[in-house]
């Protein structure tokens, strides 16, 4: 089991103030395989003292980008060296499938340093205009500490698009990881120490709520940046509007792909069944609306049924695996209540249902649901597992304002022969995200979401800007 008994504040392993202790329990197994401190507000306190005293009065920000930038490609390098180790510690703790860590739960944090300690390298601070009565000066300008409170679905990608930005800005930063998820951030903390980051820019303390809460409502914490459900979003832009703090939010999601007529289902399917059913289901971009016109609609109920059954269900460490266990016993239920709910409702199950694939670990059952309208909660709402919903259209127009009609505006994939045609479906959903025969995220593109889906955009050049204030300085002569 791993053992951690400090936290990291300051540049060095610090005792906690209080005795609580957060268990990490395997999704596989139901059996603790990490203990950590569970942060107070009193440790709040001294990583907030911490980040405010690094930045107040210490080099980091006071460095250029490109020094920044240098050391951001020393953590890169170290964090390539040990991404496997990073991949397999993200299975152990929350059930991701060992070949999609490898794919992406390590691997892209990590193409967020170098796309970052890259941009940073000629990344200019101050930009000269010409004025009415003389030139101005336009200066970029950390916007000091950060709060970054992140969740437990891809802990390491969601730190990474809020770490790597912030450290080129020259913020400084508290990190909250989840409950859930903590043992990753403990094997970061020991790749910052060996980058030489100086002390206090990056302190890392696992919490719960409360905590949590007292971090992001703290006034010496100049910008909140979080991940995690629409509902806590409310609540962080509600204390940051009161407070006039910054804020960003990346938020859920139920994104829709578009199945056109011309598709070709079966190249189609494989890189769907990535698209919709990632990370076990638990992804904020999944596609769990999966649209079908009535022309095609019995076959492609059909071969998304065979996409799902074809993904072997088990041991997330096991590379033959397509889908894990969820990442908490309260996930499992939470997951079948929808299940439940769509049966209710009408809907029509082809594959899975309620009836759990094994006694032992947090699994369902995936499940695809056919005969749904786009009215139902399992169409609504964010389920976030291994549950998809095929709805019909009867046009390429009507595909459209169902894909638009969500609270949500996050991502979404057009399925098509026709690429051109493709990007012309693109740019009528207002989402933030999309793909043409594909779903991916890259670190040097913006990301986040329309309407509920969040404010702000992470990762590219975009992602940096929120992390920096603009000041602009008139003068004559």
């Amino acid at each position: 089991m791993r053992q951690h008994d400090t936290l990291f504040i300051g540049g060095e392993w610090v005792t906690p103030a209080g005795t609580g202790t957060i268990d990490v329990i395997s999704p596989h197994t139901e059996e603790v395989v990490g203990r950590v401190p569970d942060g107070t507000a009193e440790d709040m306190e001294r990583a907030v003292a911490a980040a405010r005293e690094a930045f107040d009065h210490g080099p980091w920000p006071r460095m250029t980008f490109a020094e920044r930038a240098a050391v951001i490609g020393r953590l890169a390098a170290i964090y390539e060296s040990r991404q496997s180790e990073m991949a397999a510690l993200i299975t152990e703790e929350m059930g991701s499938p060992i070949t999609f860590s490898n794919l992406a739960q390590a691997p892209q944090p990590l193409s967020m340093l170098q796309f970052y300690a890259g941009y940073g390298a000629t990344f200019e601070q101050e930009e000269q205009r010409p004025g009415l009565f003389g030139p101005v000066t336009v200066r970029r300008e950390p916007v000091g500490v950060v709060a970054a409170v992140v969740p437990w679905n891809v802990p390491q990608f969601v730190s990474m698009t809020k770490i790597a930005p912030a450290l080129l800005a020259g913020c400084t930063i508290v990190l909250k990881p989840a409950p859930e998820t903590p043992l990753d951030s403990y094997l970061l903390a020991e790749m910052v120490l060996e980058a030489g980051i100086p002390a206090g820019v990056l302190n890392i303390v696992p919490a719960g709520r409360e905590a949590g809460e007292h971090l992001v409502s703290h006034a010496g914490v100049d910008k909140v940046a979080f991940t995690g459900s629409t509902a806590a979003g409310r609540r962080i832009a509600a204390i940051c509007g009161e407070q006039l703090k910054r804020v960003s939010l990346e938020l859920g999601g139920k994104s829709a792909a578009i199945v056109l007529d011309d598709a070709d289902l079966p190249s189609s399917m494989g890189m769907l069944a990535i698209a919709s059913l990632m990370n076990n289901g638990q992804a904020c971009v999944a596609q769990t609306r999966i649209l079908a016109s009535r022309n095609r609609y019995d076959e492609v109920v059909e071969a998304v049924a065979n996409m799902v059954t074809s993904q072997p269900v088990g041991d997330p460490g096991d590379p033959a695996t397509g889908i894990g266990p969820l990442v908490a016993k309260r996930q499992q239920e939470r997951v079948e209540g929808y299940i439940r709910a769509g049966m209710d409702e009408g809907a029509k199950v082809v594959v899975g249902g309620l009836d759990r694939p094994y006694d032992r670990g947090w699994y369902v059952a995936p499940t695809v649901f056919a005969g749904v309208s786009n009215d139902m909660r399992i169409a609504r709402e964010e389920i976030f597992g291994p549950v998809l919903a095929v709805i019909p259209y009867e046009d390429e127009a009507d595909a459209v304002r169902i894909a638009n009609d969500s609270d949500y505006g996050l991502a979404g994939t057009v399925w098509t022969a026709d690429t051109d045609h493709g990007m012309d479906v693109a740019r009528q959903v207002r989402t933030g995200t999309y793909g043409v025969n594909c779903y991916m995220l890259e670190a040097n593109t913006p990301f986040g979401g329309y309407k509920a889906s969040g404010i702000g955009r992470e990762l590219g050049p975009e992602g940096l800007n929120g992390y920096l204030e603009y000041k602009t300085i008139a003068r004559l002569g």
